[in-house]
């Protein structure tokens, strides 16, 4: 999977204006919504605070990959905020996060979820690649960053 096929520049925050993690997700959602990538914001954003009230997606080293399945989604959309100021996600490293990566899919579309999750870890996995977005001012830096590494 490559993840700029799902992810458009207009669904890049940078920076995030959010301070927490209930803002965070709320901000990418209606950055979706705005985009028209989803029909219903608020069935979105509560499978997305649902399935963060099961646990955190705050995956450690300043990334959280909070998640949904819901049918506001036709197909599985993304977005992308970077945080100037680190947001406390109650991450398993019990650090606050810089970036933060939305997904949202409709429930009988498992498989590109997955497959976005794990394309999403191995690029976090790059340290300079990861340092590089935390850096990032603008979304076109940020688009430009991941469709970069994207083509290494």
């Amino acid at each position: 999977m490559i993840l700029t096929q799902i992810l458009q520049p207009t669904c890049i925050k940078a920076p995030l204006e959010a301070k927490n993690k209930e803002d965070a997700i709320e901000e990418l959602v209606n950055c979706l919504t705005d985009n028209n990538l989803l029909s219903d914001r608020g069935e979105a954003f509560e499978a997305v605070i649902a399935r963060e009230q099961t646990r955190s997606t705050g995956i450690g080293s300043g990334i959280a990959i909070p998640h949904g399945k819901c049918s506001a989604a036709k197909e599985l959309v993304m977005a992308m905020g970077i945080a100037s100021d680190p947001i406390e996600f109650e991450s398993i490293d019990n650090k606050p996060v810089s970036i933060v990566i939305l997904l949202v899919s409709p429930p009988d579309q498992t498989g590109p979820h997955i497959q976005a999750l794990a394309r999403i870890s191995r690029l976090m996995l790059d340290e300079q690649f990861k340092s590089q977005l935390e850096k990032a001012t603008s979304p076109e830096d940020v688009y430009d960053l991941v469709s970069t590494k994207e083509t290494e």
